[in-house]
């Protein structure tokens, strides 16, 4: 009779411990990435450096949830890495089964007990960020927004204040010891969006037939980025947005201007007339023309923005000229039409377009 012999194969297992290894190695580089990012300007907004009171809630929120799971898996990990080692098959024990434990009541009790009690402290500290954030009462200094998403792009609305811009949302800085919060109503024109702005807020969606609320009140001036958040279509990806936080002084004066007319140039009255007799009055709207369009971006103080096509493209004269004549050179599978202009009119329309300060 030949005695069965199991050896240990230490190479497979070594294998398995140090992808183990790598893994957890990836996991805490990415998280230090993300954390120790550079202070400067970075196109790749962080979610670990809130500028804003909803953005912070959320943060600190996330890193007790994490503290708490990363010291369930150290625990679990610990008893798995022992037990595996000090229950290992060996030669000896070939042939006897190890002992049986059943129905112990303390086990029973520990893994029933423990993660209810684990539910019901995530629970409670979930409930009161959402209750502070969603519940925050409206001050008078607060300023109000109108957000409406479009396919692929987004339509800013200040009531109180008749201006209507695109793609770029100015907000005044909130100062803790004068708080001027800035109250977001979103709505969709079509389908679902969702805004999200990384340092400044979660993500809230944006429902046709259905108005849901945020707000934000960033603590430091500065260019703080975002972008839809839900799948809405062909150009979700580049479909961006821009948050401006001004300084008072600064907000003041770009709410004055907003509020001007748009630049009646009379050197530019071709490239008006070519705007005016085409499809661009069917969509777009200038203030004090005849274009009054709702379906596409407000253009009465274009130029004013840093960028055209939500964020797609910086707005400059040729990146403007290739817009209009070729969207999708842009923006692939946007709802922007090819204007069929010719060279003349094309050149006009874009010098016009230039003087929409």
């Amino acid at each position: 009779m030949h005695r069965t012999t199991h050896k240990t194969d230490w190479g497979v297992v070594f294998g398995r411990a140090t992808g183990i290894l790598v893994l957890l190695a990836g996991i805490l580089l990415a998280a230090g990435l993300c954390v120790a990012g550079p202070q400067g300007h970075n196109p790749v907004p962080s979610i670990f450096r809130p500028h804003s009171t909803p953005a912070d809630s959320i943060y600190h929120l996330s890193s007790f949830v994490l503290a708490i799971t990363a010291l369930i898996f150290v625990i679990v990990f610990t008893l798995l890495t022992y037990v595996v080692i000090k229950f290992r098959n060996r030669p000896a024990d070939a042939e006897r089964e190890p002992a049986q434990v059943y129905g112990s009541t303390q086990i029973e009790l520990a893994w029933t007990i423990i993660p209810i009690l684990i539910v019901v402290v995530l629970f409670l500290a979930t409930a009161r960020v959402i209750h502070a954030i969603q519940d925050a009462p409206k001050p008078a200094t607060a300023v109000e927004v109108t957000v409406i998403g479009h396919q692929f792009w987004w339509e800013f609305r200040y009531p109180a204040l008749g201006i209507v811009t695109a793609n770029e949302l100015h907000v005044p800085v909130s100062d803790p010891a004068h708080p001027t919060p800035t109250f977001l109503k979103l709505l969709s024109a079509d389908t679902d969006h969702s805004f999200w702005v990384p340092q400044l807020a979660g993500k809230t969606d944006l429902i046709p037939n259905r108005v849901n609320e945020m707000w934000i009140d960033p603590h430091q001036a500065g260019i703080y980025l975002g972008q839809c958040a839900q799948y809405c279509g062909t150009q979700h990806a580049k479909m961006l947005l821009q948050v401006s936080v001004d300084t008072p002084e600064v907000f003041e004066a770009w709410v004055r201007a907003q509020k001007q007319s748009a630049n009646q140039d009379e050197k530019e009255t071709a490239g008006r007339r070519v705007f005016e007799t085409t499809a661009c009055i069917n969509c777009h709207e200038v203030g004090g023309t005849a274009a009054t369009g709702r379906f596409g971006p407000d253009l009465t103080h274009l130029m004013s923005r840093g960028t055209i096509a939500s964020g797609a493209a910086e707005n400059t004269p040729e990146n403007l000229r290739l817009w209009i004549q070729n969207p999708d050179a842009i923006k692939p599978g946007s709802l922007m039409p090819a204007m069929q202009l010719s060279g003349g009119d094309l050149d006009a329309l874009v010098h016009y377009l230039e003087t929409l300060r």
